[in-house]
């Protein structure tokens, strides 16, 4: 394998791993900003106020893309296993 291929790799996996995390992350996200601004707003302090909702959408958020990061992860696995089995 040439250096290039090492670099396509690499990409791919960067990728994957944006494309993969990005939602999650993205409802994470949201989800903290509106409870930030819940909590400025009534001016409460409470930090599992802060913990609890992000946990509990991330879990929901996680179980309806599952199939979507199961495809993904399958995708770039079986491309990274044919190529190690065209390499031997």
């Amino acid at each position: 394998m040439d250096f290039d291929a090492n670099i396509s790799f690499l990409r791919t996996a960067f990728w994957e791993i944006l494309t993969i995390s990005g939602p999650i992350l993205g409802v994470a996200l949201a989800i903290g900003l509106l409870v930030g601004i819940f909590q400025a707003a009534t001016s409460i302090n409470e930090m599992t106020l802060a913990f609890v909702p992000k946990v509990v959408t991330v879990f929901i958020a996680f179980g309806l893309l599952a199939p979507y990061i199961l495809t993904g992860l399958t995708d770039y696995f079986g491309l990274i296993f044919e190529t190690i089995r065209s390499i031997s």
